[in-house]
Parts: C-alpha cells; sequence; structure tokens
C-alpha cells in the first residue's frame, strides 16, 4: 500500500519515518517547529537491532562511520571498585545525535520538512492517509489517543561533553546519585549525572545554570574515582545541560484513527537503559514495513501497534526501575549484590 503521511516532528522518530515512507513509495509532509536540526548533542546508544533499522533505511553507512565501537559496560562504585559488568557479549555504537539526524535527513528533498511549522493538536492538520505523531514526550498529539500525561521520575538529569577520550562505558552508582562516562567520538567524552530531585537546591533557568553547574557538580561527586574527577576537572567553561526527567505512563494503544504515535511521544522513558534512540528507529521501521504490507492504512497501523506497544511499554517499565535503582538512597549493599548477581547472567 502506499498513500500520504504527515509527520509531525523532526527528530529521531519523524525523520526514520520520513526517511522509510518516502523509500517505500509514499508521499511525505514533515512539520517541525524548530528552525533547524541541533547543531549539538551528546552521545546515543546505537545496538545491534538498531543498526539493522539504519541499515534497512539505507543510513547506517553514516552512522558506522561517525561513531565508536564499544563492548559492555561497567557499573562501579565510588572508588572505582567494580559492581557489575553488564553486556559483555553485545556491542554498542556511541553516535552523536548530530551525526545519526543527519545520517537520517541529511539527503531528504529540499522542502520535505517544512521548519517553524509548530502544530496545536489534531484539528489544525492537514489531511493525510496517515499521521505520525513524532513531536516528542510533550506531545500535542497524544492526546488522541487519550493517553495520560507525562508523570515525573522525580530525578534530575546533567549532561555534557569533554576534552579527551572516555575510555570505555561506565556508571558509578553512589546513595542517592549515578554519574555515566560514554565515548562521544575518539576524542571527546560524553558524561551524564542523575540525581534525586529532593537532594538538590533550586537551580534557576537552564541558560543561567552555568557556573553554578560546575560548582554543584564538583560538590555532589567530589572524592569520586579518578575517571569520574578527570571529567569533573575539565567542566569549567564546557556548556551543561539539565532537565528534570519525565516519562510517559504505558499506553494501551499507540494508534488512534489515522495517527499513530511514534519514538518519546508512545514511549518517553528515563534514559538509564539507553535505549530511547533505539526504540523510535524500530517504531519507525515497523511503521514503514506494515504500512508498506496492509491492505488498507487501518490493518497496516493495528499490526504497527500489535508489534510495537507492548515493547515499548515493557522498555518505559524498566527504565523507570532502573532509574530508581541507580539512584536509590537506602539499602544500596543490597542493591549492589543484586546487580552483581544478576551480571553472571548478562
Amino acid at each position: 500500500m502506499r498513500g500520504s503521511a504527515l509527520i509531525v516532528g523532526a527528530g529521531i522518530a519523524g525523520t526514520a519515518a520520513a526517511r522509510g515512507l518516502l523509500r517505500a513509495g509514499w508521499s511525505v509532509q514533515v512539520l517541525e517547529r524548530g528552525a533547524n536540526l541541533p547543531g549539538s548533542g551528546t552521545a546515543l546508544a546505537m545496538w545491534p537491532e538498531a543498526l539493522r533499522a539504519l541499515e534497512s533505511l539505507g543510513a547506517s553507512d553514516a552512522v558506522l562511520a561517525g561513531s565508536m565501537e564499544e563492548h559492555g559496560a561497567r557499573i562501579l562504585k565510588p572508588d572505582g571498585s567494580k559492581i557489575a559488568a553488564m553486556g559483555r557479549n553485545r556491542t554498542a555504537r556511541f553516535v552523536p545525535r548530530t551525526v545519526l539526524l543527519e545520517a537520517l535527513s541529511g539527503d531528504l528533498p529540499d522542502g520535505l520538512i517544512q521548519w517553524n511549522s509548530p502544530v496545536a493538536g489534531p484539528a489544525s492538520l492537514p489531511q493525510a492517509d496517515v499521521v505520525v505523531a513524532a513531536d516528542g514526550i510533550s506531545s500535542r498529539l497524544r492526546t488522541a489517543c487519550n493517553a495520560a500525561p507525562p508523570r515525573s521520575l522525580r530525578t534530575v538529569a546533567f549532561r555534557g561533553v569533554v576534552a579527551g577520550p572516555a575510555g570505555g562505558v561506565t556508571e558509578t552508582w553512589g546513595r542517592g546519585r549515578l554519574f555515566g562516562i560514554t565515548p562521544l567520538d575518539a576524542v571527546s567524552t560524553n558524561w551524564f549525572a542523575c540525581l534525586r530531585s529532593a537532594d538538590l537546591p533550586p537551580l534557576g533557568s537552564p541558560e543561567a545554570f552555568g557556573a553554578q553547574g560546575t560548582g554543584l557538580l564538583r560538590s555532589l561527586y567530589g572524592g569520586w574515582h579518578p575517571d569520574v574527577a578527570r571529567v569533573l576537572g575539565k567542566l569549567d567553561g564546557s556548556p551543561i545541560d539539565y532537565r528534570e526527567l519525565f516519562d510517559v505512563p504505558p499506553l494501551r494503544s499507540y494508534v488512534s484513527g489515522n495517527v499513530a504515535l511514534l519514538g518519546d511521544a508512545a514511549h518517553a522513558m528515563a534514559p538509564n537503559l539507553g535505549r530511547g534512540a533505539c526504540e523510535a528507529l524500530l517504531d519507525a521501521v515497523a511503521l514503514v514495513d506494515a504500512l508498506s504490507s496492509a491492505p488498507d492504512v487501518a490493518a497496516g497501523l493495528q499490526r504497527y501497534d500489535s508489534i510495537r506497544r507492548r515493547r515499548g511499554n515493557a522498555m518505559v517499565r524498566a527504565a523507570r526501575l532502573l532509574n530508581r535503582l541507580g539512584t536509590a538512597e537506602h539499602f544500596t549493599d543490597l542493591r549492589n549484590l543484586a546487580m552483581s548477581a544478576g551480571s553472571r547472567f548478562a
């Protein structure tokens, strides 16, 4: 089947869906509220299934060329001793968000993405056979599926990039807080920190955070092992992003009428699993395949929902649990023991 698709949002899910549907012979239009693609961004983990999705979209070569390969990750204590080794038999590639978005959208026809085009809600949209809601966690279109609003995780994440190679993938779990390190590229380190909102002073606006953030992070993570100390020592003058974390409660359906939810609009999750970008790509490929092989739109969207919703909802639950574990304040010795035992079977 072929038809017309209106995609709201030019992030990972939206550009991947646009690329796939265009290659499948659909007429595609993308509405994006922003003025252009973001010019910066931290690293995203691409697991093997995401790389297969990118290959089916014809975008894998650019991602492979602009990413770093890593084997497994370590969870550490603040003194640097090991809690667990995870994913030892799995390979992931870490790709800057800018590289991934350029790979997905860089060769789309001029004018296919209409920038500076915010959408107020379903009633404001032009006609199309399929409407793809890829407009993020604050989706204006998710209300079409009678979905609950995002819910707070009661944690805050800080993120940034500093110079120097990462030397592997680690998360360090302390009491009520964690600190993560991954490669951005061969010469840059992507870092992130997460802790409970209740343990933080008032932060003010992200734009005014600046030096306050550097001092706060050094006070929170001072005395942690040398890899964390190295990152903290390079924060001066480096932009620091911070945001409160939310997820979307598991949905009963990703589809309503001719509207399909993709990516964070469907299953925004805590970042702790490192699966958000992967699941968005898998959504896009599943939608393209379902629509292309179905006799009509209704059948195609029903197939998409049956393929992706159970998986997406499970990822939301798992990421929320891991967010709570990584920032737990109590019984951390038991937590560490359980993670160590579980990693033997990972």
